[in-house]
């Protein structure tokens, strides 16, 4: 008799979980551990259990925040902690080897030494593109090892007002799409974009890394932003991330995940970030030193975002002009007061 039994499942992917299963389950969403979360967990219990576990000593092999970082981004991006424990064990128990073998002193655990034991980087992290460009646009998106940086691309050609999209999207995203074209034909005479482009041009969409499934509504904002740009010609700032869905009339909702986003912004080295205003809440959970560091606006309307993150015609690609700077007439509109800096937010 199984009535009074509770059952706890676990998963790194819920949508790996068949629907029906699903639907018959209380979700409690428990976000994954950041690289920086990793590495206090690493000094505070998983060295010295590892250590232990290998009959090492604390002087026989020495890390540093820097290379623990590495491991985790570079060889082991996972939700949890499983896969870079195994990395960790690996470099331990060559050291362990080499004890056996009657080598003394201390390793300085470095880079080089990590890909001699481990092999080349698995994953690599690209610093983020941030001169302005038509048709692009970096989104923010969360997935079961985090938040990422999601390039959005758009490419208007002659045909019959088609709208193509690719990228390996689950139906929500593609719904996002549909509902960004159409916001966009609504404001077609506010964006400078004649009826005609509708009808004379073919619209491309596509979201890079086609491999990776992409699903959720959080890129409504990027995908609006990136279809109004390639439509109006007009460039789009790229030293701005945004997040946030949106609905045909143009609002911008709430999104989850900010903690994780806002992370893989700062890493790549972003500083600025377009978000939902119901996620100002959010913001506690942002670690004291990235919120004081970067700069956060909080939009209503995709008229807003348009507004802030939209620059005049006429402004082909940075190729041509170079990165802009706030100084810059044109890019001045973009800044209004209604920015705020974590740093006096609180």
């Amino acid at each position: 008799d199984l009535s009074a039994a509770l059952f706890i499942c676990t998963a790194n992917n819920l949508y790996d979980i068949p629907v029906a299963l699903r639907d018959r389950m209380e979700v409690i969403r428990i976000a994954g551990y950041t690289i920086e979360e990793k590495v206090e967990i690493a000094w505070r219990y998983l060295l010295p259990k590892l250590l232990e576990e290998n009959g090492l000593l604390e002087q026989d092999l020495q890390f540093t925040d820097e290379v623990l970082g590495y491991i985790s981004s570079g060889y082991s991006r996972e939700a949890g902690l499983r896969g870079f424990s195994r990395n960790v064990s690996s470099l331990m128990r060559k050291r362990a080897r080499k004890k056996a073998e009657g080598e003394e002193g201390a390793w300085l655990v470095d880079i080089k030494m990590i890909e001699d034991v481990l092999g080349p980087q698995r994953f690599t992290s690209e610093a983020a593109e941030k001169e302005p460009e038509i048709g692009a646009v970096t989104g923010l998106a969360w997935t079961s090892t985090g938040g990422d940086l999601m390039l959005i691309e758009a490419l208007r050609m002659p045909g019959s007002g088609r709208l193509i999209v690719t990228g390996q999207l689950g139906d929500v995203m593609r719904e996002s799409v549909d509902a960004a074209y159409s916001y966009v034909r609504s404001r077609a005479h506010q964006l400078g974009i004649e009826n005609k482009s509708f009808k004379e041009h073919d619209v491309h969409i596509h979201f890079p890394a086609g491999a990776i499934p992409k699903d959720g509504p959080s890129a409504g904002v990027a995908i609006t932003l990136a279809v109004a740009s390639v439509l109006s010609e007009r460039p789009v700032r790229r030293d701005i991330a945004m997040t946030g869905e949106v609905t045909l009339r143009g609002r911008v909702l709430e999104i989850g995940g900010v903690k994780e986003k806002t992370l893989a912004a700062y890493r790549a080295g972003l500083r600025q970030i377009i978000m939902p205003k119901s996620n100002e809440k959010d913001l506690r959970d942002v670690p004291a030193e990235v919120r004081a560091n970067m700069a956060f606006t909080f939009a209503q309307t995709m008229d807003e975002v348009i507004f802030l993150a939209l620059l005049p015609a006429g402004l082909s690609h940075a190729a041509d002009f170079g990165p802009l700077q706030e100084s810059d007439p044109a890019v001045r509109p973009a800044l209004p007061e209604r920015e705020i800096a974590i740093g006096t937010h609180g």
